[in-house]
């Protein structure tokens, strides 16, 4: 059977780290990616594992192919603070390390079961939401984006059967926070593949972001939450221009 590594990033999750650890307690190895945690994520971390590795935050990217080599086991499993790891998902991961592929798969899809304010999430956009998350080290890095990197893989890519449970909810306010975070992140991001802004991006493309998540991929089938959902995506389009014409300028 193959040796695994889970790796959990963190930054102030002392409100999630103890559900997310206990749900790759099967691994062989817990490694903890801190972001400088000021509140009690450290002092919980270290009753599931003494592999902490500490470091400021730059971006997501940056932080796990930072951490990805220093993990001892080839075989790679990376869970964010707020996705756990079911027992039907961690049964067929057990499997896959019992009867390694023989086909040239290094990777594997996991899809994520998502909630939002409360409420399981069945449409808005999020009913195909999935991440490469299962991989082996050797073959495997995230592509250098500041926000929404996936893995790049040397080889095939599978899909698991079974999901994530994924909360990304803390409160409203804090999701803005994230949103505005990320959106001053994917400025930089977007800068190297966006000309001259105007209308189009300031209006056309938040109106359909809206018109797609809400009615295109029927959000409104969530009732309150997808139109939520829907409005914040138009919201953090939106503010993605907006940084970007900040960041052009050197403001912020």
């Amino acid at each position: 059977m193959e040796k695994l590594t889970a790796i959990v990033p963190t930054g102030n999750e002392e409100h999630n780290i103890r559900e997310v650890l206990e749900s790759v307690s099967f691994a062989d190895e817990i490694m903890v990616v801190d972001s400088m945690s000021t509140d009690n994520t450290i002092t919980i971390a270290k009753e599931y594992t003494n592999t902490i590795l500490r470091r400021k935050y730059q971006y997501s990217a940056s932080q796990k192919n930072w951490a990805i080599p220093q993990a001892s086991n080839e075989w790679i499993l990376l869970v964010d603070a707020d996705e756990r790891v079911t027992p039907e998902l961690r049964d067929e991961i057990i499997e896959i390390l019992k009867n390694p592929p023989t086909d040239g798969t290094v990777a594997y899809w996991i899809y994520r079961t998502n909630h939002f304010m409360g409420k399981r999430v069945r449409y808005s956009g999020w009913q195909n939401d999935k991440v490469i998350r299962l991989f082996r080290k050797s073959k495997s890095a995230y592509e250098d984006k500041m926000v929404h990197a996936e893995i790049i893989a040397d080889g095939k890519v599978g899909f698991l059967k079974n999901r994530f449970h994924h909360n990304t909810y803390i409160t409203l306010d804090s999701h803005i926070k994230k949103l505005n975070r990320y959106a001053a992140w994917q400025a930089r991001d977007y800068d190297k593949k966006t000309g001259r802004l105007h209308v189009y991006h300031f209006v056309i493309k938040p109106f359909w972001g809206f018109f797609k998540h809400y009615i295109v991929q029927m959000g409104f089938r969530d009732g309150v939450v997808g139109l939520v959902i829907s409005y914040l995506h138009s919201y953090a389009i939106w503010m993605r221009y907006a940084k970007l014409w900040l960041y052009r300028r050197g403001l912020k």
